[in-house]
């Protein structure tokens, strides 16, 4: 069977993930290893995701602020085990200057700067030494900021959207009296993340606890919501932290309480970055290209005129702005329907197949007969083809613009079912013992799993090892390029023995291999 892309799923999923990538004109490399340049597909996509989370940050009650790319190197040795988490991915500034040496530019030995700096890998350091001016008394808490950057960690292999050395994402930071407080505010922004990754994304996720070795940095508790994508591999799809007083005791934000004394404040940190596009295409894309949720979509109907070169050509582009300036005036999911109506001059098959290849949700052909009819002919993304052949459907101009809300709501909501009926269908909980989970997944290839097949994830009774004995399942686990993902919320008394030590279970967690 023919598909528009060159490399189909099975085939091989990573050169599959890359060619949707080019072919839905989403992104390409950059001249600085391991960076990308956003297209203004892709650009388009990031920035409705931007605006449903940042109309959420809002709404519960944080406001937005910038702070500098640029880091003290003595910030970031304040808090020894965040460096620790860190310290392999940071990139440093020593010197500010250039100069010209034989008609060549070479750094000038001369312009060494008295404290280096770090390039942002992330923000708590210096936010922290904000919060310790910010904060004087109780009163003054809780303070809710949120940041819209770019972040810079030096990674050694990169995947566009997924893992670059340079990605853009929010992070939002907080501060507390208490550790109630700063622990309920954790968990809301998680529930945000989770609104948003399958509300808007149309991503069902699992929301949990991370365990004790997949904390960040320097956190009391980590919690995160994990997708799963179509090759069975788990994507953590954001992050939401309680900080505890470690960072505040590392910097000294205190404040003092109504009695009189000085408390540390509890600290939270939390974020999403530009690896949701890589979510949204692995988890919704085909072999045709992406499937983009109408919700996040730049474009959710798009017109193509079946032009000829002939004369009659304007009357039909004519007809088409009319129907152009109609669906304009329609709204989906509380916004106007964004609208494209593609004049290019080039085969109208090549314009179907590039907005096809993009995601498009809803594709209309109007031709001469379509025109003289008052008819157009409806392509939906989400269900393409019924085998070789493309579904298209003839529909009255005014019955399509009667239904095109609820077609766009139909197929938001239908690309999360399939979705997670996939999720619900491949988390294995019958798997009792380490062998057995061994067994399930196979030795890990060398080629990142290309041709490994689709396995899914382990739900396993865990008895919450800690220090060696947790470093003992990790070295199990990294054998076999399997990690821990998250403890899922809301469980129930665990029964049965740990797949790890044997003793009585206290919960269940998930086990998989991981982007």
């Amino acid at each position: 069977m023919k598909r528009a892309l060159p490399v189909t799923r099975e085939e091989n999923f990573p050169d599959w993930y890359q060619a949707v990538v080019d072919q839905a004109d989403l992104a390409e490399t950059s001249p600085v290893r391991g960076c990308m340049i956003i297209k203004p597909w892709g650009w388009g996509i990031w920035e409705l995701v931007q605006s449903a989370l940042d109309r959420r940050i809002k709404e519960t009650g944080h406001e937005n602020c910038y702070f500098p790319l640029f880091i003290p190197m003595s910030f970031i040795a304040q808090e020894a085990s965040h460096v620790e988490g860190f310290a392999k991915e940071m990139a440093v500034v020593t010197h500010h200057r250039l100069k010209a040496v034989d008609g060549k530019l070479v750094v000038d030995p001369t312009s060494e700067l008295e404290e280096p700096l770090v390039v942002r890998p992330t923000s708590e350091t210096i936010i922290g030494d904000a919060f310790r001016r910010w904060v004087a008394s109780y009163r003054d808490l809780p303070i809710l900021i949120n940041q819209w950057a770019n972040v810079v960690r030096w990674e050694m292999r990169t995947r566009m959207f997924l893992r670059t050395t340079e990605f853009l994402w929010q992070e939002g930071h907080t501060a507390h009296a208490t550790r109630e407080d700063a622990l309920e505010e954790t968990l809301k922004m998680l529930e945000v993340y989770r609104e948003l990754a399958e509300d808007i994304l149309a991503m069902p996720v699992v929301v949990g606890e991370k365990p004790e070795n997949e904390r960040f940095p320097g956190a009391d508790s980590t919690f995160s919501i994990e997708a799963m994508m179509q090759d069975g591999k788990a994507l953590q799809a954001g992050t939401s932290h309680y900080l505890g007083t470690n960072f505040a005791k590392a910097q000294n934000i205190r404040y003092q309480s109504a009695t009189g004394e000085l408390e540390y404040c509890h600290t939270t940190s939390w974020g999403v970055s530009t690896r949701l596009i890589g979510g949204v295409i692995m988890t919704h894309g085909d072999d045709d290209g992406l499937r983009l949720p109408p919700r996040i979509a730049p474009r959710q109907v798009v017109i193509v005129p079946m032009l000829r070169d002939k004369p009659e050509d304007a009357e039909l582009l004519a007809y088409c702005e009319k129907l152009e300036a109609e669906i304009c005036k329609l709204s989906a999911f509380g916004d106007p329907l964004r609208v494209k109506l593609d004049k290019k001059p080039i085969r109208s098959a090549n314009k179907r197949w590039d907005w096809l290849r993009r995601g498009a949700p809803i594709l209309l052909e109007v031709g001469p007969r379509d025109m003289a009819s008052d008819h157009v002919t409806l392509i939906r993304r989400d269900r393409l083809r019924d085998g070789d052949k493309v579904i298209s459907q003839g529909l009255a101009r005014t019955d399509f613009l009667l239904q095109a809300p609820a077609l766009l709501a139909e197929i938001q909501a239908n690309l999360y079912s399939e979705a997670k009926g996939r999720l619900d269908a491949n988390i294995r909980t019958d798997l009792k013992d380490f062998d057995a989970i061994a067994a399930f997944f196979g030795a890990a290839s060398e080629d990142d799993d290309a041709k490994s097949g689709f396995k899914g994830w382990v739900r396993a009774p865990w008895a919450r090892p800690t220090g060696a004995e947790l470093e003992a399942v990790e070295a199990r686990l990294k054998a076999l390029k399997l990690t821990l993902r998250n403890i899922p919320v809301g469980q129930g008394a665990a029964s049965g023995a740990c797949v790890f030590s044997g003793r009585p279970a206290v919960e269940e967690i998930l086990i998989a291999r991981a982007y």
